[in-house]
């Protein structure tokens, strides 16, 4: 009898020891580590693309003296707009107005000797008629007054020469535009081989032209048809402070031959410029965006990860077990990026904590905050 409640004790007391091991190991297991998701949502998204390019002016133009003369007059103030027509310098007119007169004197001279000659062949032609006058008389004074008639249209264009380069001392602005600072003070000889007497340029509209791939384009391309959008583009600048310009451009050339050396096509787009804030020659930060919103995956920048086989997120799945996802990753949208391929929508990407877990891992999932919530609870309406 004792042998049979001993052994009951001692089943008794094995039952009591398991329910205490059980109840320890519960205890020392460790809780599933924590992290924060945010969930990929679907948005209207211009595919863009980002570039470096240089302002130029749409017109300009180097103001040089088209003959030889002393600068007499300057007529403009440096930097200031100046419109087309306008007077600028003014170049010594003597010699040319005394070459005028004389080419008008040799003018009148041929003129003369034209109807003298023209009064001789007319005489011969009546007394050839009588038999007067031999034939070879005739022939000559028909002669000499071909001739004549041939220096009064020499003389005629000596004079057209001389009147063109008088008006060449007067040096007006071709186009509108602002000018630049004159490389010659008055009294100066300047002529043709001279350097420019100053410069126009015109800022308003202005271009901006910069460089692009042909990977780059045939991309463009591709995706354009794959999702059933235009090609058309709106090109925007970011100025030098980082700021962006008030006017968006329009492309309106694309270069007929690549660089061989870089394998780019030039693009041009046209920009208007009505305060000249684009000064032609200064670098441009250059953004192409699609003309059409394209609906898009996007998640957070913080939820990207690389390793050496390249992009991937951490996603939480229904069981709250984490997956590995590898992903396209395509362009940045402030705060967010574009996923081309591997997400859905809806999907729980991990942006905290992803360095603690591992595929298969169970975890506790914490709600990353829409943006702007925190700011709301700070100032609450």
């Amino acid at each position: 009898m004792r042998h049979l409640h001993a052994m009951v004790l001692l089943a008794v007391l094995a039952v009591s020891g398991c329910g205490q091991d059980e109840s320890q190991q519960a205890q020392q297991k460790p809780p599933a580590p924590g992290v924060v998701v945010a969930t990929a949502e679907q948005r209207d998204v211009r595919p863009t693309e980002q570039f470096n390019g240089r302002a130029e002016a749409k017109d300009s133009v180097d103001l040089l003296a088209r003959v030889e003369g002393f600068l007499e007059k300057r007529a403009f103030t440096e930097g200031d707009t100046v419109k087309a027509g306008q007077l600028l310098f003014q170049l010594e007119k003597a010699p040319f107005v005394a070459t005028v007169e004389q080419r008008e004197a040799d003018l009148a001279r041929a003129r003369a000797e034209e109807r003298n000659a023209r009064v001789q062949l007319d005489r011969a032609t009546q007394l050839l008629r009588t038999q007067n006058i031999p034939q070879s008389e005739a022939d000559k004074r028909e002669a000499l007054y071909l001739t004549a008639a041939a220096e009064v249209k020499q003389a005629q264009a000596a004079l057209d020469a001389a009147r063109i380069n008088l008006g060449y001392t007067d040096i007006r602005a071709p186009i509108m535009g602002r000018i630049s600072r004159s490389n010659f003070t008055e009294g100066a000889l300047v002529g043709p081989r001279s350097r420019a007497l100053a410069a126009i340029v015109n800022h308003d509209p202005v271009y901006v032209t910069f460089p692009v791939s042909q990977r780059q384009l045939l991309d463009f391309r591709r995706k354009a048809a794959e999702q059933g959008r235009s090609r058309d583009v709106v090109v925007r600048l970011r100025l030098a402070d980082g700021t962006p310009y008030s006017e968006p451009g329009k492309v309106d050339f694309l270069d007929v031959r690549a660089d061989p050396g870089t394998d780019t096509v030039t693009v041009r787009a046209l920009f208007p410029n009505p305060n000249a804030v684009i000064v032609p020659g200064q670098f441009a930060s250059v953004s192409v965006e699609s003309a059409q919103p394209v609906a898009s995956i996007v998640v957070p920048q913080s939820a990207l990860q690389i390793d050496q086989a390249g992009t991937f997120v951490m996603v939480v799945a229904q069981d709250h077990k984490i997956e590995m996802r590898r992903i396209r990753a395509g362009q940045t949208v402030e705060n967010t990026v574009v996923v081309e391929q591997g997400l859905q929508a809806g999907d729980q990407v991990v942006v905290e904590g992803a360095q603690k877990v591992r595929p298969g891992q169970e975890v506790q999932v914490g709600e990353m905050p829409a943006p702007g919530a925190a700011a709301a609870k700070e100032n609450p309406s």
